[in-house]
Protein backbone atom coordinates (compact mmCIF):
# COMPACT_ATOMS: atom_id res chain seq x y z
CA UNK A 1 0.00 0.00 0.00
CA UNK A 2 1.09 3.85 -0.91
CA UNK A 3 0.20 5.12 2.70
CA UNK A 4 2.65 2.23 4.27
CA UNK A 5 6.13 2.43 1.71
CA UNK A 6 5.55 5.87 2.72
CA UNK A 7 6.05 4.95 6.58
CA UNK A 8 8.66 2.58 5.75
CA UNK A 9 10.55 5.09 3.60
CA UNK A 10 10.39 7.86 6.42
CA UNK A 11 11.20 5.23 9.26
CA UNK A 12 14.36 4.51 6.76
CA UNK A 13 15.62 7.67 6.56
CA UNK A 14 15.03 8.60 9.87
CA UNK A 15 17.42 5.76 10.95
CA UNK A 16 19.76 6.87 9.15
CA UNK A 17 19.90 9.97 10.14
CA UNK A 18 20.28 8.90 13.66
CA UNK A 19 22.97 6.38 12.75
CA UNK A 20 24.71 9.05 11.18
CA UNK A 21 24.57 11.46 14.28
CA UNK A 22 25.26 8.81 16.74
CA UNK A 23 28.67 7.25 14.97
CA UNK A 24 30.06 11.07 14.72
CA UNK A 25 28.92 11.79 18.25
CA UNK A 26 30.32 8.72 19.83
CA UNK A 27 33.54 9.10 17.69
CA UNK A 28 34.32 12.55 18.43
CA UNK A 29 33.26 12.73 21.95
CA UNK A 30 33.12 8.83 23.06
CA UNK A 31 30.29 6.54 23.40
CA UNK A 32 29.11 6.93 27.18
CA UNK A 33 29.52 10.84 27.16
CA UNK A 34 26.65 11.05 24.17
CA UNK A 35 23.03 10.27 25.30
CA UNK A 36 20.43 8.97 23.19
CA UNK A 37 18.77 12.64 23.66
CA UNK A 38 22.02 14.64 22.02
CA UNK A 39 21.66 11.76 19.29
CA UNK A 40 18.35 12.78 18.31
CA UNK A 41 18.35 16.50 18.54
CA UNK A 42 21.26 15.96 16.33
CA UNK A 43 19.57 13.89 13.80
CA UNK A 44 17.14 16.79 13.90
CA UNK A 45 14.23 14.65 15.72
CA UNK A 46 12.02 16.29 17.71
CA UNK A 47 11.12 13.18 19.79
CA UNK A 48 14.16 12.74 22.22
CA UNK A 49 12.77 8.99 22.66
CA UNK A 50 13.29 8.57 18.71
CA UNK A 51 16.86 6.28 19.71
CA UNK A 52 15.19 4.22 22.06
CA UNK A 53 11.89 3.69 19.38
CA UNK A 54 14.51 2.91 16.06
CA UNK A 55 17.19 0.78 18.02
CA UNK A 56 16.06 -0.15 21.93
CA UNK A 57 18.99 -0.52 24.37
CA UNK A 58 21.81 1.97 23.30
CA UNK A 59 23.82 -1.44 22.55
CA UNK A 60 21.19 -2.48 19.84
CA UNK A 61 22.49 0.91 18.40
CA UNK A 62 25.95 0.48 18.60
CA UNK A 63 25.25 -3.07 16.90
CA UNK A 64 23.63 -1.29 14.08
CA UNK A 65 26.31 1.12 13.39
CA UNK A 66 28.72 -1.48 13.04
CA UNK A 67 27.04 -3.78 10.91
CA UNK A 68 26.50 -0.46 8.44
CA UNK A 69 30.25 -0.90 7.76
CA UNK A 70 31.16 -4.32 8.32
CA UNK A 71 29.28 -5.60 5.98
CA UNK A 72 30.60 -3.56 2.85
CA UNK A 73 34.07 -4.01 4.31
CA UNK A 74 33.85 -7.81 4.24
CA UNK A 75 32.31 -7.93 0.74
CA UNK A 76 35.57 -5.93 0.12
CA UNK A 77 37.55 -8.72 1.51
CA UNK A 78 36.04 -11.42 0.27
CA UNK A 79 36.55 -10.19 -3.36
CA UNK A 80 40.25 -9.54 -2.44
CA UNK A 81 40.58 -13.56 -1.34
CA UNK A 82 39.00 -14.69 -4.02
CA UNK A 83 41.83 -13.04 -6.37
CA UNK A 84 44.78 -13.90 -4.33
CA UNK A 85 44.60 -17.68 -4.00
CA UNK A 86 45.02 -19.85 -0.76
CA UNK A 87 48.95 -19.69 -1.68
CA UNK A 88 49.51 -16.10 -1.76
CA UNK A 89 52.46 -14.72 0.93
CA UNK A 90 52.77 -13.04 3.58
CA UNK A 91 51.88 -9.19 2.37
CA UNK A 92 48.76 -10.48 0.58
CA UNK A 93 47.43 -11.58 3.43
CA UNK A 94 48.48 -7.94 5.13
CA UNK A 95 46.57 -6.22 2.39
CA UNK A 96 43.51 -8.02 2.82
CA UNK A 97 43.84 -7.18 6.56
CA UNK A 98 43.94 -3.28 5.63
CA UNK A 99 43.03 -2.27 2.36
CA UNK A 100 39.14 -3.64 2.35
CA UNK A 101 38.92 -1.11 5.41
CA UNK A 102 40.95 1.86 3.92
CA UNK A 103 38.95 1.21 0.39
CA UNK A 104 35.65 1.14 2.39
CA UNK A 105 36.43 4.77 3.79
CA UNK A 106 37.64 6.34 1.09
CA UNK A 107 34.60 5.69 -1.20
CA UNK A 108 32.42 7.96 1.35
CA UNK A 109 33.88 10.69 -0.49
CA UNK A 110 33.60 12.85 3.11
CA UNK A 111 34.35 12.78 6.34
CA UNK A 112 34.23 9.87 7.81
CA UNK A 113 33.50 8.61 11.69
CA UNK A 114 33.64 4.87 12.09
CA UNK A 115 37.82 4.48 12.22
CA UNK A 116 37.59 6.49 15.66
CA UNK A 117 34.26 5.40 16.15
CA UNK A 118 35.97 1.34 16.39
CA UNK A 119 38.93 2.55 18.00
CA UNK A 120 36.56 3.93 21.03
CA UNK A 121 34.69 0.78 20.87
CA UNK A 122 38.09 -1.78 20.61
CA UNK A 123 39.60 0.38 23.95
CA UNK A 124 36.28 0.26 26.24
CA UNK A 125 36.24 -3.50 27.62
CA UNK A 126 32.63 -3.84 28.13
CA UNK A 127 31.94 -2.55 24.44
CA UNK A 128 34.85 -4.19 22.69
CA UNK A 129 32.98 -7.81 22.44
CA UNK A 130 30.10 -5.95 20.41
CA UNK A 131 32.93 -4.71 18.22
CA UNK A 132 34.31 -8.55 17.97
CA UNK A 133 31.34 -10.00 17.38
CA UNK A 134 29.75 -7.60 15.36
CA UNK A 135 32.66 -7.59 12.58
CA UNK A 136 36.35 -8.72 13.89
CA UNK A 137 34.96 -12.37 14.03
CA UNK A 138 33.73 -12.84 9.95
CA UNK A 139 34.54 -15.63 7.82
CA UNK A 140 36.45 -13.15 5.54
CA UNK A 141 38.55 -11.87 8.15
CA UNK A 142 39.01 -15.16 10.31
CA UNK A 143 40.62 -16.83 6.47
CA UNK A 144 43.02 -13.42 6.05
CA UNK A 145 44.19 -14.02 9.76
CA UNK A 146 44.36 -17.57 9.31
CA UNK A 147 46.28 -17.10 5.75
CA UNK A 148 48.87 -14.20 8.39
CA UNK A 149 49.85 -17.08 10.86
CA UNK A 150 50.55 -19.77 7.63
CA UNK A 151 52.96 -17.38 6.72
CA UNK A 152 54.56 -17.66 10.00
CA UNK A 153 54.95 -21.24 10.45
CA UNK A 154 57.33 -22.16 13.17
CA UNK A 155 56.73 -18.75 15.14
CA UNK A 156 56.87 -19.43 19.19
CA UNK A 157 52.97 -19.46 20.10
CA UNK A 158 53.73 -16.81 22.13
CA UNK A 159 55.28 -14.32 19.70
CA UNK A 160 52.23 -14.99 17.34
CA UNK A 161 49.76 -13.96 20.16
CA UNK A 162 51.97 -10.65 21.12
CA UNK A 163 52.52 -9.74 16.56
CA UNK A 164 48.58 -10.60 16.45
CA UNK A 165 48.06 -8.00 19.44
CA UNK A 166 50.02 -5.74 17.86
CA UNK A 167 48.98 -5.91 14.50
CA UNK A 168 45.08 -5.32 15.66
CA UNK A 169 46.87 -2.19 18.12
CA UNK A 170 48.15 -0.60 14.32
CA UNK A 171 45.06 -1.64 12.67
CA UNK A 172 42.21 -0.10 15.17
CA UNK A 173 44.43 3.06 15.91
CA UNK A 174 46.57 3.82 12.73
CA UNK A 175 43.64 4.23 10.28
CA UNK A 176 41.52 6.19 13.15
CA UNK A 177 44.95 8.73 13.50
CA UNK A 178 44.55 9.26 9.79
CA UNK A 179 40.94 9.56 9.92
CA UNK A 180 41.17 12.54 12.75
CA UNK A 181 43.49 14.18 10.72
CA UNK A 182 41.59 14.27 7.54
CA UNK A 183 38.32 15.00 9.38
CA UNK A 184 40.07 18.02 11.41
CA UNK A 185 42.20 19.34 7.97
CA UNK A 186 45.81 18.70 9.94
CA UNK A 187 48.85 17.41 8.24
CA UNK A 188 48.95 13.84 7.54
CA UNK A 189 51.69 11.44 7.27
CA UNK A 190 50.27 9.99 4.03
CA UNK A 191 47.74 12.31 2.38
CA UNK A 192 45.41 9.66 1.05
CA UNK A 193 43.50 6.78 1.91
CA UNK A 194 45.50 4.77 -0.55
CA UNK A 195 48.51 6.07 0.63
CA UNK A 196 47.92 5.61 4.18
CA UNK A 197 47.35 1.71 3.39
CA UNK A 198 50.49 1.57 1.87
CA UNK A 199 52.48 2.76 5.08
CA UNK A 200 50.12 0.08 7.29
CA UNK A 201 50.61 -2.85 4.93
CA UNK A 202 54.71 -2.01 4.90
CA UNK A 203 54.85 -1.24 8.71
CA UNK A 204 52.83 -4.84 9.24
CA UNK A 205 54.43 -6.84 6.82
CA UNK A 206 57.79 -5.62 8.57
CA UNK A 207 56.28 -6.58 11.93
CA UNK A 208 55.67 -10.10 10.97
CA UNK A 209 58.99 -10.82 9.08
CA UNK A 210 60.69 -9.17 11.70
CA UNK A 211 63.47 -11.57 13.44
CA UNK A 212 62.68 -13.23 17.16
CA UNK A 213 64.66 -12.26 20.18
CA UNK A 214 66.20 -14.75 21.98
CA UNK A 215 64.88 -14.62 25.57
CA UNK A 216 67.90 -12.21 27.94
CA UNK A 217 69.21 -14.37 30.20
CA UNK A 218 68.77 -14.12 34.27
CA UNK A 219 72.26 -13.56 36.32
CA UNK A 220 71.73 -14.53 39.37
CA UNK A 221 74.77 -13.66 41.98
CA UNK A 222 77.27 -16.47 42.84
Amino acid sequence: MPGERLRAAREHKTRELLLTAAERMFAEHGVRAVSNRQISEAAGQGNNAAVSYHFGAKEDLLRAITRRHSAPIEELRQDMLAGIGDDADLRNWIECLVRPITVHLAAAGGPTWFARFGAQMMTDPSLRPIMVEESLSSPALVKTTDGVNRCSVGMPAEVRLERSDMTRQLLVHVIADHERSLSGGSLAPRDSWQKAADGLIDALSGLWSASISVPSLSLTED
